[in-house]
């Protein structure tokens, strides 16, 4: 059995001894090779997809929420909060109930897809539907933090980086040296910086002869990085990446730009496209927010982006059940016939 993250990577991570461990068995989540995919991007190019959907809670965040709940813990905190587009909250809420904590979630108000919701109620967070947008729950949280014994749990911890980071740990592990490029999905942005930061770490350790090129993508509607400033009123069918107003702004754009990479905004439509291709091609059901950076690069290749051989790895965030309702309307609907054999071998092309 694959080690818990903290004790995998413990030499890394800022914890003792007498720090209690609040694990899911988290991490360890598997790069798969997606050469279907690399050949529509370029003849240069392998990929590999960081699939963080594995995580206990189906996302990346439970790399960052194992270490920044053990911390609360050690801290002798007894709630956690945190502003949420989905995942953060599914997360938080499942790491404090393990823990034996109250968990406090702002959510903006039919903004979170449904398996995210599902998640965090089932796992007993007191929820609080916000008439407003991601940006202003935000901005209570870290206002009520001020005045409330509460620990706050989203990327704003730094403790949740320091989890974040991992996976890059893990992929250089798995490839044995970092990747050319490593493309990624940003919304608030910590986890571009997260990983930017683990490629750092275990380069300046020797663990990696060199530094990926950090290429983030964003979804046109929401894409306060690749415009400059912020949105009041982000908008894009990629929920979990529906942040006008990144806490992490301008760490993503030093990431940026000490790696020697970029940060695009694609279309709402190219990331849905880029789902289901890496769905139906590859196996792997992806939320949309994920398919941002698959999307990505298939742009960057049509515009012949990778002269050069190249290894490209790809973090996927989070599970396509996270989202159902929308992979449902872009999937072909199933066909009804009667409970007759003849019916079903005719729908299903066979003859006599």
């Amino acid at each position: 059995m694959p080690q818990p993250l903290i004790e995998r990577f413990r030499p890394y991570l800022p914890v003792s001894e007498s720090t209690p461990i609040v694990s899911l068995q988290e991490g360890s989540t598997p790069l798969i090779e997606v050469p279907k995919i690399a050949g529509r991007i370029s003849p240069n190019v392998r990929v590999f997809v960081k699939f963080e959907g594995a995580n206990p809670t189906g996302s990346f965040k439970d790399r960052g929420m194992t270490v920044a709940v053990s911390k609360a813990m050690e801290e002798g905190s007894k709630a956690v909060i945190c502003a949420s587009t989905g995942n953060t909250s599914a997360s938080a809420a499942a790491y404090a109930a393990r823990a034996g904590l109250r968990c406090f979630v702002l959510l903006p108000q039919g903004k979170v897809a449904a398996g995210k919701l599902a998640q965090t109620l089932m796992h007993g967070a007191e929820v609080i539907a916000l008439e407003g947008n991601f940006d202003q729950a935000m901005s209570i949280v870290l206002d009520l933090a001020e005045s409330y014994p509460i620990t706050v749990v989203n990327s704003t911890n730094p403790f949740r980086t320091e989890g974040q980071k991992t996976a890059a740990f893990e992929i250089i592990e798995e490839l044995g040296d970092a990747p050319d490029y490593h493309a990624i999905p940003v919304g608030n942005a910590r986890n571009i910086v997260s990983y930017w930061r683990g490629y750092k770490e275990f380069h300046e350790r020797g663990k990696a002869t060199k530094l990926p090129k950090m290429v983030g993508f964003q979804a046109e509607g929401s894409a306060p990085l690749v415009l400059g400033h912020p949105i009041e009123n982000p908008e894009t069918v990629a929920t979990a990446i529906r942040i006008g107003n990144p806490v992490s702004f301008d760490e993503a754009i030093a990431a940026r730009d000490e790696s020697g990479g970029l940060i695009r905004a694609v279309s709402d439509d190219q990331i849905l496209a880029a789902q289901f291709l890496l769905a139906t091609k590859e196996g792997i059901f992806v939320e949309p927010a994920s398919a941002a950076p698959i999307a990505g690069l298939l742009v960057l290749g049509q515009d012949g982006f990778f002269s050069e051989p190249a290894t490209i790895t790809v973090t996927c965030t989070g599970h396509g059940l996270k989202d159902p309702d929308i992979a449902i309307t872009q999937a072909k609907p199933p066909i009804t016939v009667p409970a007759d054999r003849s019916a079903v071998a005719a729908a299903l092309g066979f003859s006599g």
